[in-house]
């Protein structure tokens, strides 16, 4: 346990009154993400209001060398919030102010703690809406900070095309801001770049400038199924290379397909499935809805069902968005273990009959998704975290996973981010880049408070 600081532990009778605490269940709660990767308390917890109270917060850890660890919505999969080296967790959920929007330049800034679906629902009457869409309802802030992209970066980009500017706690407690609402500039390094995806290793993203969107005239939603994933991966790759603007195209094997209906209380085909979105004008959806339908008719695709209705929309893409859900509640007390690798889209069909090669001899729950007009792709597992040989087992078949991805020009994580689960394949990937990765850290944070133990080796 890090010996906390006594001016931080004071905080708790004057300014910060009931929002610090050491309270056993707090601390286990802000010790993990989603996934099953152990469980690392640390030794206290804040809720901040402000940036200026995370910079007094920050400035009191450094100067007693505690570790810091940000805190959105808990929804991270890699590790990311496990306090490996103790130090103090600190809550960012009550951030939650949108604080400026500009209908006319499609943009807004937002507090690190404000959710996606809060934005989105706080922008409808305005006629716009956040694009990004990674599936939970997560903090634009631990967005920003993964670099998340979702369902809609095939045709909206990730995190790193949308966020305009930050404002940053450093590992001094000194406040920066970055970027700017200019949709272009050549003034400077671009540091915006450098800390969206930096995973709270670098410094504490406090407020987030976004680019805002119209919402589509026209949206149109269509499941369509192939006899073999096969077949569903060329036709994607092919709506890809003619450039056809999808906004959404989701890949479902049939054991998903199985597994969201169960859980999500659906009846859809158990067949390998794409998912597709369309947005534009009245025209401009009806050309894309043939050209897809085209396409998938020549790759032996079948049976379009179609979701024009808004509540039918909804649902597909909420039984969709639990797909992780869907595939650990095969087991009880189980816990998902989610990978994620992304290629380039020529690549795509081979990487995944390699994947699926690899689960043949799976024995436990696993299905493949994924976002693969962007050449991301998932598999999530149902391990029970006790059972060391199946953990194990589903490691072996994620590395093996990763290698391959990124012996052919891939990553080893599209969106889901390094934390401590991929630091292992970080200088397979990049080589001698990561020694300069290291030094940026250590100029930034020379006493490793922020964030500790993720993204890095070592």
């Amino acid at each position: 346990m890090t010996a906390l600081p006594a001016s931080l532990s004071q905080t708790r009778s004057a300014r910060f009154l009931d929002r610090y605490s050491i309270a056993q269940a707090m601390r286990e709660q802000h010790g993990r993400g989603e996934s099953h990767h152990t469980t690392a308390i640390p030794d206290a917890v804040i809720f901040a209001e402000t940036t200026e109270e995370v910079s007094e917060i920050v400035r009191l850890c450094a100067e007693n060398g505690v570790p810091v660890i940000a805190f959105g919505a808990g929804t991270s999969l890699e590790g990311h919030l496990t306090a490996v080296r103790g130090g103090v967790s600190i809550d960012l959920s009550r951030m939650s102010n949108i604080k400026r929007i500009s209908a006319e330049d499609l943009d807004c800034t937002v507090e690190a703690g404000v959710t996606r679906e809060q934005l989105n629902t706080h922008l409808r009457d305005m006629g716009l809406f956040f694009p990004i869409d990674p599936g939970a309802n997560a903090s634009l802030g631990g967005m920003a900070a993964t670099r998340a992209s979702g369902t809609n970066a095939v045709r909206y980009g990730t995190m790193r095309e949308n966020v305009l500017g930050l404002t940053l706690v450093l590992p001094t407690g000194q406040i920066i801001r970055t970027g700017g609402r200019a949709r272009k500039s050549s003034a400077g390094y671009d540091l915006t770049r450098l800390f969206v995806g930096s995973e709270g290793t670098l410094g504490i993203i406090t407020e987030v400038t976004l680019r805002l969107y119209g919402i589509p005239e026209t949206i149109s939603a269509a499941l369509c199924s192939f006899q073999s994933v096969e077949q569903a991966v060329a036709a994607a790759i092919q709506v890809v290379q003619l450039g056809i603007p999808v906004a959404r195209m989701e890949l479902m094997d049939r054991g998903l397909i199985q597994a969201i209906n169960s859980y999500s209380n659906m009846t859809l085909k158990i067949e390998d499935t794409l998912a597709f979105e369309f947005h534009g004008s009245p025209a401009g959806v009806q050309e894309q809805v043939e050209m897809v339908a085209a396409l998938v008719e020549e790759n032996g695709g079948r049976d379009f069902e179609w979701a024009n209705a808004p509540e039918d929309r909804n649902r597909l893409w909420k039984a969709r968005h639990n797909a992780f859900y869907a595939v650990v509640s095969q087991r009880e007390n189980a816990k998902g273990w989610s990978s994620d690798v992304c290629v380039p889209v020529s690549q795509l069909s081979g990487c995944i009959l390699r994947t699926r090669e690899l689960l043949a001899g799976c024995s436990v729950p696993a299905a493949i998704l994924g976002h693969v007009g962007d050449g991301n792709y998932h598999v999530v597992f149902a391990v029970d975290p006790a059972n060391h040989a199946e953990l194990d087992e589903v490691a072996a078949i994620n590395k093996a996973m990763v290698r391959y991805a990124i012996s052919v020009g891939g990553t080893s994580t599209g969106e889901h981010g390094v934390g401590t689960g991929k630091i292992a394949y970080l200088r397979e990937e990049h080589g001698d880049a990561v020694d300069l990765m290291v030094a940026i850290k250590n100029a930034i944070d020379p006493t490793g408070i922020m964030n500790p133990g993720k993204v890095l080796p070592g």
